[in-house]
């Protein structure tokens, strides 16, 4: 028979198609991993892996039973919340996504409230790019998730956060209007950088870029924030970076000039996800307002919260 372990296994070989890799997430051995996935195989009676020397790929039968498993997942994990609230739900452990462009900034003001107001609650935080945020709480692998996401499917419920500005940065040696804000029309004909395409950030700055006749740099893309100003820095172009991360990195001015875009409407906005029918739906509520109340108290001045 097989266990609903043996599916969590199987559906973490699936998504990152590496024995290895999946044994490092689920914190097992490689031989561990790789006897229950046999196991479970001999149970169903199907080959669910073809395994090659650089990667482990689902076979047909794998792909198909694949949807299954998740939503036997799923199943089981709303069964352990309706049993937790059967006691208190604030005492339970929820994973938490947030992308890597706004998690490290914003959960180091976040995390030591929401502690000191539920004590017993655990968030387990995983960073992810957005689009694999929202897959992951449709199938079940996030209970809640922060970010830019602006529309989702009918099972999800989205809930306004906040808005986050973004600052142009140029390199401080730069030929460039360096007191108040930079106007549109001083970006024509310059390069931009931006992030890789799995970022909705970098959805926003095509748009300017369009609009103002700037080159977006498609030959040079950051991986990360940190990347990005690093190209900066050195020259190879400007870009435009959060608010939340400049007010948390940005401490030497004179390697990087950091500035509004005038009259610009250029920002992202944030939202609290979770799934319409989660059994803790009614705490989530409870979470997402002590979360805005946070972000209001001691980010007000960096960022706009939504109601």
């Amino acid at each position: 028979m097989a266990s609903l372990r043996q599916l969590e296994y199987f559906a973490e070989v699936a998504e990152v198609g590496s024995l290895r890799q999946a044994a490092q997430r689920l914190g097992v051995t490689q031989p561990t991993l790789t006897v229950q996935l046999r196991a479970l195989e001999e149970a169903l009676g199907v080959v669910l892996f073809e395994r090659t020397r650089n990667a482990t790929l689902l076979t047909p039968a794998g792909r198909d039973l694949l949807p299954e498993a998740l939503t036997l997942m799923a199943q089981w994990r709303n069964i352990v919340e309706s049993a937790h609230l059967i006691s208190d739900h604030s005492h339970s452990t929820y994973r938490l996504g947030v992308p890597p462009t706004l998690g490290p900034y914003l959960l180091p003001s976040l995390l030591p409230s929401l502690h000191q107001r539920f004590q017993q609650l655990r968030l387990h935080v995983r960073e992810e790019v957005p689009d694999m945020l929202l897959k992951g709480l449709e199938e079940g692998r996030f209970d809640l998730v922060i970010g830019p996401i602006s529309s989702v499917p009918e099972a999800l419920v989205r809930e306004p956060l906040f808005r986050e500005p973004l600052f142009l940065a140029s390199p401080v040696d730069m030929d460039f209007p360096a007191v108040g804000d930079v106007a549109e029309r001083d970006l024509r004909g310059l390069d931009i950088l931006a992030m890789d395409e799995r970022h909705t950030m970098r959805r926003e700055v095509e748009r300017i870029c369009e609009r103002a006749g700037a080159r977006l740099n498609s030959d040079y893309e950051g991986t990360s924030l940190d990347t990005l100003r690093q190209m900066v820095v050195m020259g190879m172009g400007l870009a435009f970076l959060p608010a939340l991360y400049v007010r948390s990195e940005i401490h030497r001015p004179e390697e990087l000039r950091v500035q509004r875009l005038q009259g610009g409407r250029l920002f992202r906005e944030h939202a609290f996800l979770y799934r319409r029918h989660a059994p803790s739906r009614h705490f989530y509520q409870q979470l997402k307002a002590h979360i805005r109340e946070i972000i209001t108290r001691d980010l007000g001045d960096t960022v706009t919260p939504l109601d």
